[in-house]
């Protein structure tokens, strides 16, 4: 079956709107949103969002009642999306990346990695997550400088995609990490990826679509919660992760472009946390706060 790509074209600031009003009504299901800038000089960028051909008859509805009020002259189109692994092919060839003391890689640049350096080793899947994103690698710095200024006795990675953040936590820490996510596919990946880099022991990977799941209540309060998502979910889930953050406990959040950083930290100093430190990479940005 054919996937199919439905997008609007505007200016960067009129884009990162409309990636809002995305966000809030596909924010329960698993379709991919995704900004992307195609003309620099022109400030043209486009708003897309990834489904099935059996899912856009109601998505394409949706996605026109929420548009009408705010941004109903620009016209909604449509792609259809070869049937191509367009993830791993994107991803051919790039070199690794390297945040703080790691450096994740793909299969072929194993030779690569240096002496003191942890490596994560990441190939182009079916799960979100290599590394190359400026959130996954923001994390990673923010994960190493955690490390060196508290105790962590355990982590949650929610919304853990590849699993790399999950596989680097426990890799840096040695502590348990529990990984979920609201994709079947992502969990699976995931335990998949841990197993490829050694790591048998001391993780848990659970399917888990809200913070109501007995993953969460097994496992918690979490003295790191690392949650690279989108700006507006983690805003909603603001009270939930906080009460199952550990007291002193350290919060990573990413997923968040530059200019929504502002209505994520309000959600968050709302919530009694304390900022720590915003780092930002290719228009996003990884904001670290303490409880």
């Amino acid at each position: 079956m054919s996937e199919i790509r439905l997008f609007v074209t505007s200016t960067e600031k009129q884009v990162e709107a409309v990636l809002d009003v995305m966000s809030t009504i596909f924010e329960d299901e698993d379709f991919a949103i995704a900004t992307m800038e195609i003309d620099e000089k022109r400030d043209v960028w486009e708003a897309s969002v990834y489904m099935m051909a059996d899912e856009e008859e109601s998505a394409r509805v949706r996605l026109v009642e929420a548009l009408a009020a705010d941004f109903s002259h620009l016209p909604i189109e449509r792609e259809v999306l070869p049937d191509i692994d367009w993830i791993a092919k994107s991803l051919e060839g790039l070199a690794p990346v390297r945040a703080g003391r790691f450096v994740v890689h793909g299969s072929h640049d194993r030779d690569k990695v240096r002496t003191g350096e942890i490596a994560i080793e990441i190939d182009a899947g079916q799960a979100f997550g290599t590394g190359h994103h400026g959130t996954t690698a923001g994390c990673l710095e923010v994960l190493a400088s955690v490390a060196h200024t508290r105790q962590v006795r355990n982590v949650l990675d929610l919304g853990t995609g590849s699993g790399v953040l999950a596989i680097a936590a426990w890799k840096l820490l040695h502590v348990p990490v529990l990984a979920t996510d609201i994709d079947p596919i992502a969990t699976r990946v995931a335990s998949e990826n841990a197993r490829r880099n050694g790591v048998v022991t001391g993780m848990t990977f659970a399917t888990a679509p809200g913070f109501h799941s007995t993953a969460f209540s097994a496992n918690d309060p979490f003295d790191l919660i690392i949650a690279n998502i989108l700006a507006r979910p983690l805003m909603k889930m603001a009270p939930q992760l906080v009460a199952n953050l550990a007291p002193g406990g350290s919060v990573i959040l990413s997923g968040i472009l530059a200019e929504q950083r502002w209505k994520v930290l309000a959600a968050y100093n709302g919530q009694r946390l304390k900022h720590v430190r915003t780092i930002w990479r290719n228009g996003w940005v990884t904001i670290h706060l303490t409880k």
